[in-house]
């Protein structure tokens, strides 16, 4: 009988009873986890890291603190940050600097404002300031001193005019935040407003993009952005969001001489949902067919200027 005879290629080669299964593990493996990620997304690849300390050389940190002091660079920046009087504790130049009207001036406000003159090599400005292009100078500011939104809300309201603050939803790139507060002030702002997370903060590189205008215009730092937007409605303040799919053309914001926030969405994904469905009303910017969307600090100075012009008229 098959199985009991002895003879080589008739002795059965498995247990009698049923097979055990493999519980559906064989075809879960077999879907796969999807496509491998870049390197750069790769938590703890050489290549994440590199873009990891990229982007702590871009938005203008040196430390590992992020409320460490930080070093506003190039010859314009630093003479305009000194100009406007922002807070500094040291001015750094390079040995053998050829100097010109923009040094001599740092030189001259920083000696009579009593900050620290410290001459160094290129070599260590260079380490300094993690290799970004310095101009052979650097200045030394502390952390960026937010005020709370009822202190902005009150300068706002309190200044005569119709209030204007402009709000930025997940805005990353510190230039943008940095060309956001020059455009703001340039066109009657009376404030910022920015998340603490998921957002650039002024650091060193977005005193330099704002040319020392973030010293003369109140920045609020809040914990949960749309929850500061229904402050500023209950303040008397309508909330207008911008978006390519904007309910309202900008040209017809009849609301631009009353009390606003202007809320600029992030450069990639543009307003979130919570604070979309926050907005009094949402409103794109007219352009040409086939044109690209404009980013984030270009839509809002192109916003404000607008409203700048209706309430001059």
């Amino acid at each position: 009988m098959a199985g009991n005879s002895k003879r080589q290629g008739a002795i059965r080669k498995q247990k009698k009873g049923a097979t055990v299964g493999s519980g559906g593990q064989v075809r879960r493996g077999l879907k796969g986890k999807g496509p491998t990620p870049p390197a750069e997304a790769r938590k703890g690849h050489p290549a994440a890291r590199r873009a990891a300390a990229a982007d702590r050389r871009s938005s203008g940190r040196t430390g590992k603190d992020a409320a460490a002091p930080e070093l506003l660079v190039g010859r314009n920046p630093v003479a305009e940050a000194l100009r406007e009087k922002v807070p500094a504790t040291a001015l750094y130049v390079a040995q053998g600097l050829e100097t010109d009207e923009r040094v001599t001036e740092a030189v001259r406000i920083a000696g009579n404002r009593g900050i620290a003159l410290l001459e160094v090599s290129r070599a260590e400005l260079d380490r300094r300031t993690n290799g970004v292009l310095h101009q052979g100078i650097a200045l030394q500011v502390p952390p960026f001193a937010y005020q709370a939104l009822p202190d902005v809300l009150n300068i706002a309201l309190e200044s005569g005019t119709p209030p204007l603050l402009v709000a930025l939803d997940g805005v990353t790139d510190p230039r943008n935040l940095g060309a956001v507060i020059r455009s703001a002030l340039a066109f009657g702002a009376h404030g910022v407003v920015i998340p603490s997370r998921r957002s650039a903060g002024v650091t060193a590189t977005a005193w330099r993009t704002s040319a020392g205008t973030a010293a003369r215009l109140p920045v609020a730092q809040v914990t949960n952005l749309s929850r500061s937007l229904r402050e500023c409605q209950e303040a008397g303040l309508f909330v207008v969001g911008l978006d390519a799919d904007g309910t309202t053309d900008l040209d017809e914001l009849e609301m631009s001489t009353e009390p606003l926030v202007i809320v600029v969405g992030s450069e990639g994904r543009g307003l979130s949902r919570l604070v979309g469905e926050t907005c009094d009303l949402t409103v794109s910017i007219p352009m040409a067919p086939g044109a690209e969307s404009l980013n984030a600090s270009v839509a809002a100075a192109v916003t404000l200027a607008e409203v700048a012009r209706r309430r001059r008229a």
